[in-house]
């Protein structure tokens, strides 16, 4: 029997509204694609992925920029398809890799093999992938990881929202405001990095946000083919370190 079209392959109520999970074989792309779905809003596709990766090689790329040579710790926020921290992986200078995710629905699939990075994570020793809520981390005393308070990591590398002006849930606006990468590079050794990843163009008040608190401030604009258009489709991904030298 011919399999079909869609095929839903998890569904779960949030707080936030209804994830879920789909494969469909795309006739323009040619090729299976995996997609997450808030509600009616796509979060993410298998056929654009090109500026989560790059985001994470941007982000080790940085720290070695400043010094650092390797041992990286890095924390992942969002989880997804994937395909942020399995780049992450791919360096063989990551020691470690934290990913927080809030929806304990997309940490399950990739538990139970659903998504086509699963098996990069899971048979991984060096991933762990942790549900919580990565904004409520950054903002409470008690660290990014519940049981590790103290800890501190060389990047944290954040793909949850749309955008700085484009979010979720109302409860992540106030990260996107100076108090938040203020208690961010808390989370961060001197000389680590913060890298995020934004749908929209580059936002100069963003920038200027990030500019209060961290060095070497930038946005980086990252092209990909789109097969629905004539022109390539582009991400931004922002870029900032923590004062100080690498430790």
């Amino acid at each position: 029997m011919a399999r079909p079209k869609i095929e839903e392959l998890g569904w779960c109520p949030t707080p936030m509204g209804e994830i879920s999970l789909r494969r469909r074989w795309d006739p323009v792309a040619e090729t299976d694609v995996h997609e997450i779905r808030l509600d009616d809003e796509f979060l993410m596709s298998s056929l654009f992925t090109a500026a989560e990766e790059e985001m994470a090689r941007l982000a080790l790329a940085e720290l070695r920029s400043g010094g650092a040579d390797g041992g990286f710790d890095v924390v992942v926020g969002g989880l997804g398809l994937g395909y942020t921290a399995a780049t992450v992986l791919d360096d063989p200078g990551v020691r470690s890799l934290t990913v927080v995710e809030a929806l304990e629905a997309v940490v399950d699939w990739h538990e139970r093999g659903l998504v086509p990075a699963a098996g990069n994570l899971s048979a991984d020793p060096r991933c762990r992938l942790e549900h919580g809520d990565f904004f409520a981390a950054v903002a409470s005393p008690g660290g990014l990881l519940s049981d590790e308070p103290d800890r501190v990591f060389d990047a944290v590398v954040l793909d949850i929202d749309h955008s700085p002006r484009h979010v979720l849930a109302p409860a992540h606006a106030a990260f996107y405001t100076v108090e938040g990468p203020r208690r961010l590079a808390e989370h961060l050794r001197p000389g680590g990095v913060f890298a995020l990843w934004s749908d929209d163009p580059p936002d100069e008040a963003y920038l200027e946000v990030l500019g209060a608190v961290l060095d070497r401030v930038r946005a980086e604009v990252v092209d990909f083919s789109n097969p629905y258009r004539d022109q390539p489709s582009a991400n931004t991904v922002y870029l900032g370190t923590r004062p100080g030298r690498p430790v």
